[in-house]
């Protein structure tokens, strides 16, 4: 357990859900699922083309309904068509609290997360080497690039005791950890740099944010506990629409997108999955995480972009490592798994249910206010 002085124990909501009063709406719903199903056989492409051009025509008026990110083989659309997301926004006033870091390493022709976060007008900083400091001056304005400084790289703890000099991003999430508490914050965001968008599900539908709110509303949910310590969003191609989901989940591993309290007795190591790591490390010391289905991260997969760990680890060795790196960390929950022809880890959360998280008063000292939805095409 952690020596975090706890102070009294407020009665504690008896419902996850309960958790989110105060909060901006969550009103997700487990719908039905089609209750008939018509499959069409094609011969051959041209009267596929054929066929989709006159479903369009006449049924959907023009808009696409069988196009987008479906297999060559097989597609699908409800009828009426579903109105695209793709259509609106979310907007309000409000910045994080707290700064935001972006580790970044060899993608400073794309950068999805810092591109996201200008349109959001949210502030940053990103963390680069420092033979890659001019190639990033070339997309990113100078004040907000930070150079890793080498002592942080010599120091880390890569866990194996080996020869292998890859430390992985964990040596510049540990100096965005130093850098925030030396401005003097209580908590820094730590961000991967392949993220395209954070978006808003509500209404069984996932909207993009474009203002930095989600960031400032689970900054103000972490702060009305005393010991959620790791927070962050879920990713959005981990939920589906049609599906319910609670708006929060405590005691599970957060991934990309962290909120960190500065003054847990933590670092990151480890040359791979250090994420989940430094979650469960916490876990087994009694704090909790808290991970947010209401505001998700759409992050692109890390082996489909250029850069970052793609080609230093994972085009070269596969997954098997960084699953066998996570067993030897918690050989006590953890385990590899072989499963979709790669290998996986798996770890069981379950252990950490009795880490219930502490309300620092009965009363919250503010609500958030509701973004607006708007209509941007």
């Amino acid at each position: 357990m952690n020596n975090f002085d706890q102070g009294i124990l407020f009665e504690m909501p008896t419902k996850i859900d309960e958790h989110w009063k105060q909060m901006p709406e969550y009103n997700n719903k487990q719908l039905d699922d089609a209750e008939i199903t018509w499959k069409f056989k094609f011969r051959n492409q041209d009267d596929y083309q054929q066929f989709k051009e006159k479903v369009k025509q006449y049924l959907y008026d023009g808009q696409k309904c069988i196009d987008g990110q479906q297999s060559e083989k097989e597609k699908q659309s409800w009828y009426p068509l579903i109105e695209k997301t793709s259509n609106y926004a979310y907007f309000g006033d409000k910045k994080p609290r707290f700064p935001i870091y972006i580790v970044s390493k060899g993608r400073y022709l794309t950068n999805p997360t810092s591109k996201t976060l200008d349109k959001m007008s949210v502030d940053y900083f990103v963390i680069v080497e420092k033979n890659e400091y001019e190639d990033y001056k070339k997309i990113i304005d100078e004040e907000k690039l930070l150079i890793l400084p080498q002592k942080f790289k010599d120091e880390y703890d890569t866990f194996w005791d080996d020869d292998d000099p890859r430390t992985g991003p964990g040596a510049a999430r540990n100096f965005a950890w130093e850098h925030s508490i030396e401005q003097g914050f209580e908590y820094h965001w730590v961000l991967d740099d392949n993220i395209e968008s954070f978006e808003r599900f509500n209404n069984n539908k996932k909207i993009k944010c474009l203002s930095g709110d989600p960031f400032y509303i689970l900054e103000d949910f972490v702060l009305r506990y005393q010991n959620i310590v790791i927070s962050g969003f879920a990713y959005a191609n981990f939920l589906h629409w049609h599906e319910y989901r609670p708006p929060i989940k405590f005691n599970t591993r957060i991934y990309s997108c962290l909120l960190i309290q500065n003054k847990i007795p933590l670092r990151w190591r480890g040359r791979y999955n250090e994420d989940t790591d430094i979650c469960i490390r916490a876990l087994k010391m009694g704090f909790c995480t808290v991970q947010t289905n209401i505001f998700l991260q759409g992050k692109m997969s890390t082996q489909k972009i250029k850069g970052g760990n793609t080609a230093e680890f994972y085009d070269s060795e596969g997954t098997k490592n960084k699953s066998k790196m996570l067993e030897d960390m918690h050989p006590d929950i953890c385990r590899m798994t072989w499963k979709f022809n790669r290998w996986h880890h798996h770890c069981n959360y379950k252990i950490f249910t009795n880490n219930k998280p502490i309300l620092k008063s009965e009363n919250y000292e503010t609500t958030p206010d509701e973004m607006v939805l708007k209509k941007i095409n």
